[in-house]
């Protein structure tokens, strides 16, 4: 099939096209009509449009800028597609981005039954070897050997499984100094199928359940293109890796979990495990002393109910790195809203028997679920490191809409790279 050259203009279609038409095509030339009210998603809704017809070749003209070529490409969720990027752009940078994104996506979208706890942080950790193997040293630390480290939250949440749970320790350090300062910490929350567990979901809320490790795909693809890049920082990234399953091993509602800092954690909800996992991932980040620690996680309904799935939800007390991730989302067309982390929230689910709760005995969580569960991790991080907490409201689409096609979205993955290079 003959390739078709791209063209974006600012002006309406003419005939035999309506005056609506995000595009027309004319020999072998598609031209996009973008518009102003509405610039960026105007192209996206076009891709989507064009995907059933616009072959595996594409070439952009001068009229593209990079982001808006990144973007469109996005939404065309084509695989193994041929571009040919405008010549007046960094066709490297682009290509770069693009591999970090797909890798997400394959993480993500890959089946719960391939993509176990030791899979995904085999996976991940051979991605990230193959891209520096002299600066990037990894451990995996698997399943009873788990409670050796202190490590009670991954573990107790992935024995149910006869798949062992995973704490991937990974170190990026380019400096060739064993002493060197940790930059960034990024935690990530690796559920590689979440059924619940005794508080179990339904059939529907389970069914695009192995989405939920998006946060660990999520910054271990960041880590990957900032890699990629040439980041001269020293990284360390945590994967959280557990499958939430139910048998005669698996945790139950009224256990109580003592941290390795001391903290006492009832369960009164087996299906708020995320931030059980990343409580150990988090202290582990913060004992290696970073300069900023980064979590991801696709951890409350109601981030999504409070800001839908065109944003993903930040929690932070650090006004200055929110300010900088918010600015640099935006500037990747992949927006953060920041919602509400108070020190009162870590008080949020109390417990009779324990200092504290996982979540509180109410569906969702209650009132103000989303930034609950961001104080509830408040109490596994050093005060003293300046932390960002990002609920993953946008991370997945089961189904294709006028913007996306089905499944990933790997949203936050540029905007993340961009912070920690």
């Amino acid at each position: 099939m003959t390739a078709f050259t791209l063209h974006l203009s600012q002006q309406s279609p003419v005939a035999p096209y309506a005056s609506s038409a995000l595009f027309s095509i004319f020999d072998h030339t598609v031209t996009i009509h973008q518009s102003l009210n509405d610039p960026q998603r105007s192209v996206q809704k076009a891709a989507r449009q064009l995907a059933p017809i616009i072959g595996q070749e594409v070439e952009f003209d001068e009229s593209w800028d990079a982001l808006t070529q990144r973007l469109f490409i996005q939404a065309l969720g084509a695989k193994n597609i041929s571009v040919q990027w405008s010549r007046q752009v960094d066709a490297l940078a682009l290509d770069q981005q693009i591999t970090a994104l797909q890798f997400a996506q394959q993480l993500i979208n890959d089946t719960p039954e391939n993509m176990s706890p030791e899979q995904l942080a085999k996976q991940v950790a051979h991605y990230l070897e193959g891209l520096a193997p002299e600066c990037v040293s990894a451990k995996h630390i698997v399943g009873d050997a788990l409670l050796d480290f202190g490590w009670v939250g991954i573990h107790g949440v992935g024995r149910g499984s006869e798949r062992p749970p995973v704490l991937l320790e990974l170190d990026y350090n380019p400096t060739g100094d064993l002493d060197a300062p940790v930059s960034t910490a990024l935690v990530g929350k690796g559920i590689t199928f979440d059924s619940g567990g005794y508080s179990i979901k339904s059939s529907e809320g389970m069914l695009d359940m192995k989405c939920d490790m998006g946060g660990a795909a999520t910054v271990a693809a960041a880590l990957g293109l900032a890699i990629s890049r040439g980041v001269k920082k020293r990284i360390k990234l945590f994967l959280c890796c557990a499958e939430n399953l139910i048998s005669g091993h698996a945790y139950k509602l009224g256990d109580i979990l003592t941290y390795k800092n001391g903290v006492s954690v009832e369960i009164v909800n087996t299906d708020a495990e995320g931030r059980l996992v990343l409580a150990d991932g988090l202290q582990a980040a913060s004992e290696c002393s970073p300069s900023l620690i980064v979590d991801a996680a696709t951890l409350t309904g109601a981030a999504v109910m409070a800001v839908g799935t065109e944003y993903n939800a930040l929690f932070t007390q650090f006004d200055e790195q929110a300010q900088q991730l918010m600015a640099l989302g935006d500037a990747n067309a992949e927006p953060f809203w920041r919602l509400p982390l108070a020190d009162f929230h870590v008080d949020m689910c109390p417990s009779p028997f324990a200092d504290t709760a996982n979540s509180r005995p109410q569906k969702g969580g209650g009132a103000g679920g989303a930034s609950n569960a961001a104080g509830f991790l408040k109490r596994f991080v050093d005060p003293n490191i300046p932390w960002l907490h990002i609920d993953l409201a946008a991370a997945y689409t089961r189904n294709a809409t006028a913007l996306r096609p089905a499944g990933a979205t790997a949203m936050g993955v540029l905007s993340i790279a961009d912070l920690i290079g």
